[in-house]
């Protein structure tokens, strides 16, 4: 179910905040034409020696490539017969940058009024910050994230990209709202916004009690205030706890690990949140006599909202995740068989989305350039001048 077709989007961009914000597009159905520089393309295909790493294929599912030399007038002008064409474009680069390469919102949009244009970068468009550059735990750190996820002396950072796919998000939704409007309006829009902006958003639970209280909210206060813990079992396997505000699921807990002297030491939120650390320590020293799958048959048995901390691997195979049809499998030209995801919507029912695998550097060339209306001759003319790569 393809909710977004007939609307195409160039994706100008590199590395994942763009790329992520184009696939989404793409997710939902639009043609997303992703314009590489020949004889490289987007850095994240070279990771592990290859010319489609696992980092690349996470952010460029369901686009055709065109490998296309901005940087030469000819390369530039078949840029702007695409715009022509295009309903989206979506950048991130620092600012000035468009305006040298001559992909600016300014020149874009007045080639296409209705063209609307996102723009991501680190720190916005202007101010102290603007010119610096940015990468994923930048924005983690500068939005106050990361001041909520890690607390130790550990130099090493691990867990996902989470402020490069936030970001991405953020500009998907303002490219949607923005095309919403333009069927009303008729035209363009120009849509910010910056990894710093959208990280904070995510960050919002913090940032607001920081405003309403006048203080930094405790590291563990969100833990405590929900009643969340991490245990470790017997057999080593995680399990996670999250009772939340209804006293039924510490009663529900308590019953489950036959431990009804903790509901009577314990008989309401403010008591526990208060003693969350002693808690933290009792649940510990209880949870580690028995293998998690023990513990999981007893907690779904009482309805305690738990989950085990599953592995990618685990998540994989997961009858839960199999019944939704989260992955998918797509047939790739030069990779054969390609595992990936589907889109996290369901429209009717239906959340298939893997309508294209990763592309190739420069594959979908030649019928991007066709469907332009550029003839064989003028084709090879491009190749030859080193404009475009049509044969990988």
């Amino acid at each position: 179910m393809k909710l977004l077709a007939g609307f195409r989007v160039l994706d100008l961009g590199t590395f994942i905040t763009a790329p992520h914000a184009a696939m989404l597009l793409g997710e939902l159905g639009a043609d997303v034409i992703k314009i590489e520089r020949p004889g490289g393309g987007d850095p994240f295909r070279w990771y592990n020696e290859g010319l489609s790493s696992p980092v690349f294929q996470a952010h460029n599912r369901n686009k055709r490539s065109l490998a296309l030399d901005v940087r030469q007038p000819a390369g530039l002008a078949v840029l702007d017969r695409l715009v022509a064409t295009a309903d989206v474009v979506v950048i991130n680069v620092r600012p000035g940058v468009a305006e040298k390469l001559q992909l600016d919102a300014g020149r874009l949009m007045r080639l296409n009024p209705r063209l609307v244009y996102c723009s991501i970068t680190g720190f916005g468009s202007g101010g102290p910050y603007a010119g610096r550059p940015a990468y994923d735990t930048v924005g983690l750190a500068m939005s106050g994230l990361l001041s909520r996820l890690h607390d130790a002396d550990e130099a090493r950072i691990a867990g996902p990209s989470l402020s490069d796919t936030v970001t991405g998000l953020t500009m998907c939704m303002g490219a949607l709202a923005a095309l919403l409007e333009r069927e009303r309006s008729g035209r363009g829009r120009l849509v910010e916004t910056s990894m710093l902006e959208a990280t904070l958003s995510f960050a919002v639970d913090p940032m607001i009690y920081y405003l309403v209280q006048g203080h930094e909210q405790p590291f563990f206060q969100r833990g405590s205030a929900s009643q969340a813990y991490v245990l470790r079992c017997r057999d080593g396997q995680r399990l996670c706890l999250h009772m939340s505000t209804p006293d039924k699921f510490w009663r529900a807990l308590t019953a489950a690990i036959e431990r009804p002297d903790l509901l009577a030491a314990y008989p309401d939120r403010e008591t526990r949140s208060g003693n969350y650390e002693t808690l933290a320590r009792v649940l510990a020293e209880i949870f580690a006599r028995r293998d998690r799958a023990d513990w999981m048959q007893r907690l779904e048995r009482h309805d305690v909202p738990f989950a085990p901390a599953l592995s990618m691997a685990e998540v994989a195979a997961d009858p839960q995740v199999r019944h939704l049809g989260i992955l998918n499998e797509t047939v790739h030209d030069g990779l054969g068989s390609v595992r990936g995801m589907n889109r996290p919507l369901h429209f009717d029912g239906d959340n298939r989305s893997g309508f294209h695998g990763t592309p190739t550097l420069g594959q979908h060339g030649e019928e991007i350039l066709a469907g332009l209306g550029y003839g064989a001759a003028d084709i090879e003319a491009l190749r030859q001048q080193g404009v475009v790569d049509t044969n990988h």
